[in-house]
């Protein structure tokens, strides 16, 4: 068994890209390390401090003895929270146990003292199926048939009223598009005629000039 277990210990040191235990699982291992370490330097002491939490007698579990310090002062040490309830939540995700009615302990079979490495093997619990009865379930399915279908119509319906709108543009841009022409025709055409009525706007003011010449002449041969 030891054996065993400093292999394991060897492969996981000797492989860094190997993928580690899950942060909670990682984190709940470590507080219980850390406590075993405290009560064992403490062991020489005449004080005896009161266990918060610590791994059962056979190293199969861990007991939250106090779960109210636990919650003040352990929890926002490794979670950044100190809510209990959701510390239990957690452990139930990953398949924990509670094992007992009058204390706070918990067990899984991936989870044992000096047993770090089997950490990787502990999963997240996959979601139950949902037991959604059958005739519901046939209804459910002919009515997304129904909502596929009228979604289907609605959208012929939406890209028959797009063609429409579509062609209803182009004819009315191609009737601005010779409307802009006829007006330019007309502005030329007004412009020719302009450039007409000042020639002979100038044609008459000659004929004026040269027959107001003629009559003084004629006037003064009269005397």
């Amino acid at each position: 068994m030891m054996s065993n277990k400093m292999s394991s210990n060897y492969s996981s040191l000797s492989s860094p890209k190997a993928k580690g235990p899950a942060p909670f699982l990682a984190k709940t291992y470590a507080l219980l390390e850390e406590g075993e370490e405290e009560e064992s330097g403490e062991e020489g002491c005449s004080r005896r401090r009161k266990k918060i939490v610590s791994w059962n007698d056979e190293g199969t579990g861990f007991v939250v003895w106090s779960p109210a310090e636990f919650s003040d002062l352990t929890l926002p040490r490794y979670f950044k929270h100190n809510n209990f309830s959701s510390f239990i939540r957690q452990l139930n995700t990953y398949g924990f146990k509670k094992t007992s009615s009058r204390r706070w302990e918990f067990k899984h079979e991936k989870f044992q003292r000096g047993y770090k490495q089997m950490l990787m093997e502990i999963t997240r619990k996959k979601s139950e199926p949902s037991v959604f009865p059958a005739f519901l379930k046939a209804s459910s399915s002919s009515d997304d048939h129904q909502d596929h279908h009228h979604h289907h119509h609605h959208q012929i319906m939406n890209d028959g009223s797009s063609a429409v709108d579509e062609e209803s543009t182009n004819v009315h841009r191609q009737t601005l598009i010779e409307e802009n022409q006829n007006l330019r025709r007309e502005k030329v055409e007004l412009q020719t005629q302009i450039a007409q009525f000042k020639d002979l706007q100038i044609k008459l003011l000659d004929c004026i000039a040269q027959h107001s010449g003629t009559s003084d002449h004629k006037e003064t041969r009269l005397c």
